[in-house]
């Protein structure tokens, strides 16, 4: 399995509340822009996993919407910014039949995902819109980072 977590784009500092901030106007071209990397990697997402936070969602629907297929989409509670990554963990393990799995949520629980599905690796630092990929091993449980791409390199 393939797995894609990524950051939402870049968001406006403030709203009525931290779930409530929207993406900027960069924040969507940064979702532009990762979709564009995964369609030119002939990556076809199968499932989407995303945070209900507003600029989650708005990331993750821009990023579909520019896919070459639609994916499945589903609104976890657990992958909010102060998610529980092992929970998560758990919540990949039990899936079924999921080649390409795309999450999207935020910092600093995308960095402690990574960490945590690659057998307690550093937790490295996402910038807005960027994706980390990983060689996902069902049986094994862990996985390997491959790659840590942001919009400003895909460019």
């Amino acid at each position: 399995m393939q797995i894609f977590v990524m950051r939402h784009g870049n968001a406006v500092p403030s709203g009525p509340s931290d779930a409530q901030r929207e993406l900027t106007e960069l924040g969507f071209q940064e979702a532009k822009t990762m979709a564009k990397w995964l369609n030119a990697q002939n990556i076809h997402i199968d499932h989407v996993l995303v945070s209900p936070y507003q600029r989650a969602q708005q990331t993750a629907q821009t990023v579909i919407k520019d896919l070459e297929q639609a994916p499945m989409c589903q609104t976890l509670d657990f992958i909010t910014p102060s998610g529980c990554v092992k929970t998560t963990h758990d919540y990949i393990d039990g899936m079924e039949c999921c080649q390409y799995l795309l999450i999207v949520s935020h910092m600093p629980f995308v960095s402690y995902l990574v960490s945590e599905l690659t057998s307690g690796m550093a937790s490295p630092l996402f910038q807005t819109g960027a994706i980390a990929q990983l060689e996902y091993d069902e049986q094994q449980m862990r996985g390997d980072l491959l790659t840590l791409i942001s919009p400003n390199e895909v460019g």
